[in-house]
């Protein structure tokens, strides 16, 4: 698939996802916190900065930044899923947030001026997009000398089984290739040298990156397939294009996988790797 026509189906998917993650926004946002909380610790947004959020779908992570840099700053939370972004003004403005603007931006390619904000978050976009290095390269270009990028993405498969389960399975029946490095995925960036290039190549300071675990847990084998066709983009990306018979063969194959459920549901383990770096 070229990168175009990935950027195409990228785009419908994340469109479609936008009421799941609308649905899951309070789910995410407890279940993901320490994720959240490091990268906004690892920014140090200060009073009267200008943040940038890139695929901030509903916008979680700047909301929580907002009130660091105040009503003498702002907070740009983009998308460049319009439905996304929709979502996320919505929610900013139930919370009140006056200094939260929701823009639709293509992080690849920033409708932004050069060194125009002080800080930049990214959570679970960059290992997405089909052009991560060029994501990075805008990324430095509009943030001020000096200025923070604090980014996450899914850390290695084996800290990851929420992932790994389903990757495996459309894997063995000829849906899904085995991991490749030059390609997008959940876990495109999960090894530290790889994330690291990234930094180096769009000329930040040497990241410093930490392991971040935290857990999914889902009420039965059906609320995590709904989560994983919902608001796994990666990983409905490839369901979607199944016909009905094999989707539900997949179906049954990753669910008779999971462990056992019992009263209180059960878990699923998952970590991300949280880098800063200043430009």
């Amino acid at each position: 698939m070229g990168s175009t026509e990935f950027k195409r189906a990228s785009h419908a998917v994340w469109e479609a996802m936008a009421s799941g993650w609308d649905e899951r926004h309070a789910y995410i946002e407890e279940r993901a916190r320490p994720v959240a909380e490091r990268m906004i610790e690892l920014l140090s947004p200060e009073y009267g900065e200008t943040v940038l959020e890139l695929a901030a779908g509903t916008g979680v992570v700047g909301f929580a930044a907002a009130p660091l840099v105040g009503p003498g700053g702002r907070v740009i939370a983009s998308d460049f899923s319009e439905a996304m972004v929709e979502t996320a003004a919505r929610r900013a403005a139930e919370l009140g947030l006056e200094n939260v603007e929701c823009r639709i931006l293509d992080a690849e390619r920033l409708d932004l001026t050069d060194a125009s904000v002080d800080g930049v978050l990214c959570r679970w976009g960059y290992m997405l997009m089909g052009d991560p290095e060029a994501a990075f390269r805008e990324t430095h270009r509009v943030l001020r000398p000096g200025g923070r990028l604090s980014c996450a993405v899914f850390a290695a498969p084996e800290q990851n089984p929420w992932v790994t389960l389903p990757s495996r399975v459309l894997s063995e029946r000829g849906h899904m290739a085995p991991p490749d490095a030059a390609a997008p995925g959940i876990l495109a960036l999960g090894e530290r040298s790889r994330l690291q290039a990234r930094f180096a190549e769009a000329g930040f300071s040497d990241p410093e990156i930490d392991d971040v675990p935290f857990v999914w847990r889902f009420r039965d084998p059906d609320d995590y397939w709904e989560f994983l066709t919902d608001a796994a983009g990666a990983i409905a990306m490839v369901i979607g294009r199944l016909d009905d018979d094999e989707r539900q063969r997949v179906r049954e194959e990753i669910l008779g996988r999971l462990p056992s459920s019992g009263a209180d549901g059960f878990e699923l383990e998952a970590a991300s790797l949280v880098a800063a770096a200043s430009a």
